[in-house]
């Protein structure tokens, strides 16, 4: 199953700066090293109205509609996710690339399959990713979806297309 086994709360002070430290790559142009797995989100702040970022891993690329999965490990608290909730409309940097993006959270049955598939291409990081986030899976498909209900999956496809 897919449990929590201790509290983890969002980021403050040094942990912080830590999960921003790949904001500080795409500032310097090397957000190619962290090659498709990571997105540099642009989003408007819910309060400020003011741009604000966050370094996401892609989950899944889809080619046809050059879509991009990412899993919120923090769920609904996450302060990215509660912003493009009010503002959809954002922009995505993969690499060296940049484009307008719509923000969208994917029902629950379309993101139980998404971590599903998630887990299947990368059964290590599904493995360890729960851990780093306070919960435990037991790798079956009831514990990815346990997961998938308690975690939030945000699908951004490009505008204009």
């Amino acid at each position: 199953m897919g449990e929590l086994t201790r509290e983890v709360k969002l980021p403050r002070g040094l942990s912080r700066l830590l999960y921003r430290l790949p904001i500080l790559l795409y500032h310097a142009g090397l957000g190619w090293l962290l090659g498709k797995r990571f997105l540099l989100l642009t989003h408007t702040g819910r309060i400020s109205g003011l741009p604000r970022q966050a370094v996401l891993e892609v989950i899944r690329f889809d080619r046809g509609s050059e879509s991009y999965y990412v899993l919120s490990g923090f769920g609904e608290q996450a302060d990215w996710f509660r912003n493009i909730q009010l503002t959809p409309e954002v922009e995505i940097t993969i690499g060296r690339r940049c484009m307008g993006a719509l923000a969208e959270t994917l029902p629950q049955g379309d993101a139980e399959w998404e971590l599903l598939d998630y887990a299947r291409r990368y059964p290590l990081a599904a493995r360890l990713l729960p851990r780093l986030l306070g919960y435990r899976v037991d790798g079956s498909e009831e514990g990815y979806r346990a997961l998938a209900r308690r975690f939030k999956i945000v699908r951004f496809c490009p505008r204009g297309v």
